[in-house]
């Protein structure tokens, strides 16, 4: 991994939220969803800002240090999710002393999940594909 190298949500179907301090990233194409350990959401809000790796490296989290092997590991796994993907043309931003804050309050090391048991239903046209008389989330026979 470059650590200069600045990265961007991968395209118009990576789709994401925080909800008190926790990222949720919804990937409209394959309908799975992902969720992130409290430090996980913070590489990915500052990642998707700009912040290069190499400013999250040996930063506090948590009673650790964010090592530069579990910040590869975790970027790979989003690339390897098709969530983030580097980006060309982008200036680098610093990390805000409110993200850095949040992650040394961080209580558990860099995770990311994966959901599939909603992508049948996330991926339901609900024009076509939902039983009339019934309704949404009731999918046509």
């Amino acid at each position: 991994m470059g650590y200069s190298t600045i990265y961007a949500v991968s395209g118009n179907d990576i789709v994401y939220e925080t909800f008190d301090g926790d990222a949720v990233v919804l990937d409209l194409a394959s309908g799975r969803y992902f969720g992130f350990s409290d430090s996980g959401s913070c590489v990915w809000e500052a990642l998707i800002a700009q912040v290069p790796p190499a400013s999250l490296v040996g930063r506090t989290c948590g009673s650790g240090q964010l090592s530069a092997a579990d910040l590869d590991a975790f970027i790979a796994r989003l690339n390897e999710y098709g969530l983030l993907s580097p980006a060309t043309g982008m200036a680098s931003a610093a990390l805000s002393p409110e993200l850095a804050q949040r992650l040394a309050a961080a209580r558990e090391g860099l995770k990311i999940d994966m959901h599939d048991e909603l992508a049948d239903l996330v991926m339901v046209d609900p024009i076509h594909d939902v039983d009339e008389p019934a309704g949404w989330p009731a999918v046509k026979q």
